[in-house]
């Protein structure tokens, strides 16, 4: 089958709102600096109600990833779930508007459209509280064969793994794309996840998976370690390729014996955290779709998150492409 995108991700479709808060706010709402947990909708609506005044804008990990796959001028595929209301509506425009191809059906009764308050200190650190309302209502029949068949590289996000019917969609793609000898690349997504479901993860990644993104506590978790280098050597020996980021450090990506550390691409302010793995992903694999080194690999993704942390939102403002362009990658 002629390959059509570079990129098919499966996610959580949320829709992101991000407001400014001071470490007094995070402290008086019980909120714990940095972390990601989840909510209930009545949790959701009384914490909007006391953020500070923000901005809306199409999230899911996933999803900001093939929007970063789309500016860097690669094809890119996503599947998630919203409801048939005003935010999913939204979501759905975004990701469209960002020549991303998104036409999962809509769900017409039950949870509303996710979405993610994320509070922001003044160091740039994100502290969020996630909905996940219609986001876990994917399963595997929207899961379309033609789409995944037709991707070099089938993305997965990391918090799908909590949802069963999820889970069921993960194992339909990674047999679709095993069976058409297309790459799989998981993003462990949080420390939480990967405690969680730290059994499942491992199989998964050692049976399925070519290619994983972590950051250093996410690797550090999953192999119950604090030492950094024996966790990114566990992953090296269970997966083709380890990415894994460790914030202004840059990020070391292993493949059988070879490491490769790559620095981390400067910013002028660090103004928002939020995005920076997700868009580290998007310029790896739009890297290694189109037979990038994996140094440049690296060079591309560092570059793709100092982009998204000098602005809020999850998304590139500028253009990747061009961005890669005048650094001559």
């Amino acid at each position: 089958m002629t390959e059509l995108y570079d990129v098919a991700a499966i996610g959580n479709a949320i829709v992101d709102v991000i407001a400014p808060a001071s470490e007094d706010f995070l402290t008086s709402e019980g909120l714990s600096k940095g972390a990601m947990m989840l909510i209930d909708e009545a949790r959701g609506v009384d914490l909007y109600s006391r953020m500070a005044p923000g901005v809306e804008t199409s999230g899911g990990s996933a999803g900001n990833t093939v929007a970063g796959v789309a500016s860097f001028g690669g094809r890119a595929a996503y599947l998630g779930k919203v409801a048939k209301d005003q935010l999913g509506d939204v979501f759905a425009h975004d990701m469209r508007a960002q020549g991303v191809r998104f036409d999962v059906a809509p769900l017409g009764a039950g949870p509303a459209t996710a979405r993610c308050l994320i509070n922001v200190t003044p160091d740039g650190q994100r502290t969020m509280c996630t909905y996940l309302g219609a986001s876990t209502e994917l399963t595997a029949d929207d899961v379309d064969p033609a789409i995944i068949e037709a991707a070099k590289i089938v993305y997965l996000e990391g918090y799908l793994f909590d949802p069963f019917e999820a889970r069921r969609a993960f194992a339909k793609a990674a047999g679709l794309a095993r069976a058409n000898g297309r790459q799989i690349a998981i993003t462990l997504s949080d420390a939480f996840v990967v405690e969680r479901h730290r059994g499942a993860l491992m199989e998964f990644i050692e049976t399925q998976v070519d290619i994983v993104f972590a950051n250093e506590a996410e690797v550090c978790a999953l192999f119950e370690t604090p030492d950094f280098d024996a966790a990114v050597n566990a992953l090296a020996s269970r997966t083709a390729i380890a990415a894994v980021t460790r914030s202004e450090q840059g990020s070391v990506i292993a493949a059988g014996e070879a490491r490769h550390e790559i620095w981390a691409a400067a910013v002028d302010k660090l103004v928002d955290t939020t995005g920076a793995g997700d868009q580290y992903a998007a310029g790896f694999l739009y890297g290694l779709a189109n037979d990038r080194s994996l140094p440049v690999c690296g060079q591309l993704g560092s570059l793709a998150a100092a982009e998204v942390i000098s602005h809020y939102g999850p998304r590139p403002q500028a253009s990747l492409k061009a961005l890669a362009a005048s650094r001559g990658l």
